[in-house]
């Protein structure tokens, strides 16, 4: 087993509903729970998680293509149920669709030949946002003394 590498953030309240993520090297990202009123544009919990998803395979996969050939397209589109049954609130259903595409030119065969493998390891084994949550790990919840 790997050394661990330990990551945080801390989420403070803004306001009702809303919310702010600061990471350790000071960087923000703020997000609310859906109002369902249309007007709030902050991302939720749940579209971060998504997010999260898209973004660990992102990297993954360019890493190992961009090398070859930069890229004329490349989005990740991240899919899912949300559903609330026995188990509690949960997500399912959980889709991944990358649309990569590679102009003409030197490096761009090699490009195209290397994203199905990068696309695979990057599911099977980089993605630590994916990983965890095809494997499953406990979350443990405390309560600071004030």
């Amino acid at each position: 087993m790997g050394e661990a590498l330990r990551c945080s953030v801390v989420v403070e309240r803004t306001g009702t509903g809303h919310f702010v993520a600061t990471n350790a090297r000071g960087g923000t990202i703020h997000f609310g729970t859906a109002s369902g009123d249309g007007g709030n544009a902050e991302f939720t919990p749940v579209e971060l998680l998504l997010a999260a998803i898209g973004g660990c395979t992102a990297a993954d996969v360019d890493v190992a293509t961009a090398r070859h050939a930069e890229p004329a397209e490349f989005s990740v589109s991240v899919t899912g149920d949300k559903i609330s049954d026995e188990l509690g609130n949960r997500m399912t259903g959980l889709e991944v669709t990358f649309a990569v595409t590679f102009p003409d030119g030197e490096g761009a065969d090699r490009a195209r030949a290397v994203l199905p493998r990068a696309v695979r390891t990057s599911h099977d084994r980089l993605c630590t946002v994916s990983r965890t949550i095809e494997i499953g790990t406990p979350v443990r919840t405390t309560i600071r003394d004030a």
